[in-house]
């Protein structure tokens, strides 16, 4: 095969490789998910998370990110119009035995924490929307409702 050929099959293999990788992260960015791991209540409590709250916004933030300014709009003003939820910006540089231990990956990384102290849903990279944040806030305040009244 020519060398000219092979290069540009390289190229074009380069170029789909990349391609499927922006989509990717194009599709997951911002969407608030369930976490595919259980997370520790006690690097949660470390970071100021507390049972005596009903929801948690847990940010993860970088001094340069300039997504993390948008998160923290959106996560302050939820905050602030819902009664039961509570918002904790952490700078990541400065607790990365936290970072490695709830694989944050990148910032702005936002965890919504039920009474309980469990992840309920994680997003990372563009802030969620304030329609889809105030869903998940309201299905974190309905789960933990029922979950902390079936403990007593």
């Amino acid at each position: 095969m020519p060398f000219e050929v092979t290069g540009l099959i390289v190229a074009a293999v380069v170029l789909l490789a990349a391609t499927a990788f922006g989509l990717v992260k194009r599709a997951r960015d911002g969407k608030l998910r369930q976490p595919s791991r259980s997370e520790d209540r006690e690097v949660l409590a470390r970071l100021g998370v507390d049972g005596a709250t009903p929801v948690t916004l847990l940010q993860f933030s970088s001094a340069f990110c300039a997504p993390c300014r948008a998160t923290r709009a959106i996560c302050a003003r939820v905050a602030a119009e819902t009664e039961g939820v509570r918002h904790i910006e952490v700078d990541a540089e400065s607790h990365l035995d936290e970072v490695r231990a709830l694989g944050i990956m990148r910032t702005p990384t936002l965890l919504i924490v039920d009474a309980a102290g469990r992840v309920v849903r994680r997003a990372a990279g563009q802030p969620p929307t304030r329609a889809h944040l105030l869903a998940a806030v309201s299905e974190a305040l309905t789960s933990g409702s029922k979950t902390v009244g079936s403990n007593r």
